[in-house]
């Protein structure tokens, strides 16, 4: 039997970190994990130019409060829920991720949570574990289950390599250039074609 495992953003909601950088100004929260592989990394570097510059965790959220899902994004999903059994693995935290979901009809998520200070500023993230993509596939493998697994970057990549069928979905030429061997879906028509292909 087979089970599909996705990204988020990137493939059914467009980039939170990059709606921050274009609402707040900041060129620098543009960086994502389609830049910078190592996430940790990436949020500590997020923190550091949030506390810099007075944002706090209401700012992101009334960002993430004016972001709508990708066109075609709710079909997507419906369209996929028909074929086969999935699950949302996300590197987003849950502080984040409600009102998006809740937009795509509340699929199954699995994502990290932030740590909030007193003044309302993010001190500091839970991640559910390390490398949790590729072991939600890992888990789903031991459960006797085919995974296809799909998203657009570097933080998604240990997940399709786990995967016995991985997809790219409008990745960055550098992440298509390192990972030469999946896929590639440009729209959301390529991606059921390809998903058709392995089911």
């Amino acid at each position: 039997m087979k089970f599909l495992c996705s990204d988020l953003e990137g493939v059914f909601i467009p980039e939170v970190w990059i709606n921050v950088a274009e609402k707040t100004g900041i060129s620098e929260l543009r960086r994502t994990t389609r830049d910078e592989p190592d996430y940790g990394k990436l949020m500590r570097y997020r923190m550091g130019i949030l506390r810099n510059n007075n944002l706090k965790l209401k700012d992101i959220q009334d960002v993430i409060a004016t972001i709508r899902p990708m066109e075609g994004a709710l079909e997507m999903l419906a369209w996929i829920k028909q074929q086969v059994p999935m699950v949302i693995v996300s590197d987003t935290f849950t502080q984040f991720a409600d009102p998006l979901i809740a937009q795509l009809n509340r699929p199954t998520l699995f994502c990290n949570e932030l740590i909030i200070d007193d003044e309302g500023f993010i001190a500091g993230f839970n991640l559910r574990q390390e490398d949790q993509k590729r072991k939600v596939v890992q888990a789903l493998q031991g459960l006797k289950y085919t995974v296809i697994a799909m998203g657009d970057s570097y933080n998604d990549t240990s997940m399709l390599i786990q995967a016995e069928h991985g997809i790219l979905f409008r990745p960055p030429d550098n992440v298509i250039r390192d990972f030469p061997k999946f896929p590639v879906a440009k729209n959301y028509s390529e991606l059921k074609e390809v998903i058709s292909s392995v089911l």
